[in-house]
């Protein structure tokens, strides 16, 4: 069998179709993991849920990501990614069907649980299957691209989910997901190319190598913890926002709050240029500038409550700034151990998954205790704590 070293070896890679394929299918798979948000209070409603309690909703998402990043990604490593990819993608249809007809809010969450799961492992699968097959002057660039893709489709999942809400229901989100995963899974049945697994071996030994990696990579551990604090900040912002923009003096439709996300769309570009960034050698700068960035995106956000303009301004700082870390933190993870996509990845989006949970419940029930300044000061402490353990991790460095 080759392996993935011996393709690489033999200047066998990912083409540009490729790779545009991969950014596609990473878009279309995350979206799912975040139509909720901006769903939270239709959410409430139907299945009566306390405002303060319904951040929970989003949390069993994350909780379905971290299980994903333990039980289903390290896959990759052990067997045949394209076979993975069809069966988790299944996973991902029947959980979107689920979502939609459902009228227990228990299995709702089971349901949200399921889609973080499936969402996740189709995405970071694809990012990580190609880290690998690219070569390692190229890598920073394709992750850039692929991410690129991601950028794009947790944006659209905002807008895409408050307009098709605003004319079907909330329910008609998750029917129409299921369709569109249907197509994707028919081109990807027949278009995805196959990359045999790195090296052989058992499931049980793969988990063990993730959790030597957690203990022993450096790289890996400090990237997680910037990544466990930058998206526990995005989450505090994505999540309140509804709850926000749905009360007086705004009452805006959950369409017109779907479309204000695509202002972050920006940070696709950013994010391709990061991965230009770190292949030339400027990530720890790059890293600096993003921390700065996202610690004053709090100001304009702060000031947003009454101001479409701060508002609009504070969100491109806020993607762009955590895009950019996002990039640069995972090509620098990948090349720290070039075999071990799969489980780089996994170990590295666990932190993110716990950050992104974190933030949600922090989210709702800061807006319930003291309103949108108490969302902005918690996503601001959290953006300063970021700061500050890269600046002393550089330091020790």
């Amino acid at each position: 069998m080759t392996t993935v070293a011996e393709k690489r070896a033999e200047g066998v890679g990912l083409t540009s179709w490729q790779v545009g394929l991969f950014a596609c299918a990473c878009g279309l798979s995350v979206a799912n993991v975040y139509y909720a948000q901006p769903l939270l209070d239709a959410l409430a409603i139907a299945f009566s849920i306390s405002p303060a309690a319904v951040g929970g909703v989003i949390f069993a998402t994350q909780v379905g990501c971290g299980l994903s990043l333990l039980l289903l990604v390290p896959l990759g490593d052990v067997v045949n990614r394209r076979w993975l990819m069809r069966c988790q993608l299944a996973g991902l249809i029947v959980a979107l069907l689920l979502v939609s007809v459902t009228s227990s809010s228990l299995m709702l969450l089971l349901a949200m649980l399921l889609i973080g799961m499936f969402g996740t492992a189709m995405t970071q699968g694809m990012i990580a299957y190609a880290a690998t097959a690219s070569s390692p002057e190229m890598r920073g660039r394709v992750v850039g691209t692929v991410s690129g893709g991601v950028v794009i489709g947790l944006l659209l999942a905002r807008a895409v989910a408050g307009g098709v809400s605003d004319i079907t229901g909330w329910r008609g989100v998750y029917v129409s997901s299921a369709l569109l995963m249907t197509v994707l899974a028919a081109i990807l049945w027949y278009r995805l190319p196959d990359l045999p697994r790195a090296a052989p071996a058992r499931w049980t030994q793969v988990l063990h190598s993730l959790w030597q990696l957690l203990r022993t990579n450096r790289v890996l551990q400090v990237r997680g913890v910037l990544a466990l604090l930058m998206f526990a900040s995005f989450n505090i912002f994505w999540s309140a926002l509804v709850l926000l923009l749905r009360s007086p003096p705004w009452q805006l439709t959950h369409g017109q709050i779907g479309a204000l996300g695509l202002v972050g769309a920006f940070s696709a570009l950013i994010a391709s240029r990061a991965g230009r960034w770190a292949d030339s050698g400027l990530a720890e700068r790059t890293s600096a500038v993003a921390l700065m960035l996202l610690l004053l995106s709090w100001l304009p956000l702060w000031l947003g409550a009454g101001s479409l303009v701060f508002l609009i301004a504070g969100i491109l700082l806020l993607d762009a700034a955590g895009q950019a870390l996002h990039v640069i933190s995972q090509s620098l993870i990948f090349a720290s151990e070039e075999d071990a996509g799969g489980r780089l990845i996994a170990g590295y989006m666990l932190f993110y998954s716990v950050g992104s949970g974190a933030g949600a419940m922090i989210a709702t029930q800061a807006f319930a205790w003291g309103g949108w300044g108490a969302v902005c000061l918690s996503g601001a402490a959290v953006s300063l704590l970021a700061l500050i353990f890269w600046t002393i991790f550089n330091k020790k460095r």
